[in-house]
């Protein structure tokens, strides 16, 4: 007789990574090419010689820098194992069997695998015509059995930003008793001034709960940190399913680090947002349907044709994140990798 696992995993779609591919560029984990802050580098060495030490598993100093950051209590404040820990935590700590979770499709790719593995239904809400979240047709998606709802801003892998009239009319009229992620992995490379933010909405509403992640603008995508702001109960129910030690000891004196340099990161994140627009507006005057982003990212809606352009662009030693008969996402890099993943594009026969 054999170990019986339950049997629904076999349907579990699984995550799928970015391709490293030695000798070329990866365009395809939204990865910041520039690397850690420098001082969050120091900080790793400082705190490596500790680390025959278990890491303060409560994150005590790491929670209250960013309490102080964004001016709220200690006790408002998740720490996890990267955002993508969190979003999990967030549906164990809501759910049960007969729950369901709203979330807008396609969108991240890991809500629908931690749904199903917390044993909750989910619910899938098809973008609009203009790859934008379509925030009528998630309140419609609501029933009296709906606990949660991912709202993922700037969209991943889309790109697209909702406006803060329109986010703070959808939440007026969320029920007060389902609990609305406002998923902000990419928010500081944002530079719309129309676009909300998410900790002043969580500071507002009780049922809403910011989540951020120093994956991305803050270089540290392989020590794993991410943060919620939400309410004390939510925070505190986050905190009780959290796995113990999950978060290590490098990754929270880097974190911590990280947060005091935002002069570094505001630098870094300019720079990026420049390369963004010129990669745009490059794919745009060649014909390619690119909806706005204010992303680390741009996406091609390329339908069928996906997969041709994603092995098109490795053999120009280019890898891109590539979604299977929808679209590719390709990570906007340093100037010059950026225009190796042009040059591929432009080669690409349409």
């Amino acid at each position: 007789m054999s170990v019986r696992t339950r049997a629904d995993l076999d349907e579990l779609p699984a995550y799928v990574a970015g391709r490293t591919v030695p000798g070329a560029i990866k365009l395809a984990s939204n990865e910041v090419s520039e690397g850690p802050l420098p001082s969050a580098v120091a900080a790793i060495q400082q705190a490596s010689a500790e680390i025959h030490r278990y890491p303060d598993m409560g994150v005590g100093a790491l929670t209250a820098a960013l309490a102080e950051h964004y001016a709220v209590a200690p006790e408002r404040v998740a720490v996890g194992c990267g955002s993508v820990a969190l979003c999990e935590q967030l549906v164990q700590a809501t759910c049960t069997p007969d729950d369901e979770v709203v979330f807008p499709w396609r969108s991240f790719e890991a809500y629908p695998i931690i749904t199903q593995v917390a044993g909750a239904r989910q619910v899938r809400v098809p973008l609009t015509g203009e790859h934008a979240l379509d925030l009528e047709a998630m309140l419609a998606a609501i029933t009296p059995a709906t606990r949660l709802m991912f709202v993922c801003t700037p969209n991943n892998p889309t790109g697209t930003t909702l406006r803060r009239d329109e986010l703070t009319a959808f939440l007026d009229r969320v029920p007060s008793d389902v609990l609305v992620v406002l998923d902000e992995a990419y928010f500081e490379f944002v530079t719309d001034p129309a676009a909300p933010d998410g900790m002043e909405l969580a500071r507002e509403r009780d049922n809403v709960a910011s989540m951020r992640t120093f994956s991305k603008a803050y270089g540290l995508a392989g020590l794993r940190v991410g943060y919620a702001v939400t309410s004390e109960p939510v925070a505190a129910a986050l905190r009780k399913v959290c796995i113990p030690f999950s978060v290590n000891a490098l990754a929270q004196a880097a974190a911590i680090a990280s947060l005091a340099a935002q002069d570094e990161l505001r630098t870094r994140c300019a720079n990026v947002a420049a390369e963004r627009e010129r990669v745009h507006r490059a794919l745009v005057d060649e014909g390619y349907e690119v909806p706005g982003t204010k992303a680390n990212f741009v996406w091609l809606p390329l339908g069928e044709r996906t997969a041709e352009f994603s092995e098109h662009c490795l053999e120009h030693k280019v890898v891109v994140r590539a979604f299977a008969g929808e679209g590719a996402r390709v990570t906007i890099g340093r100037p010059e990798e950026n225009d190796a993943f042009l040059a591929a594009a432009r080669a690409f026969p349409r």
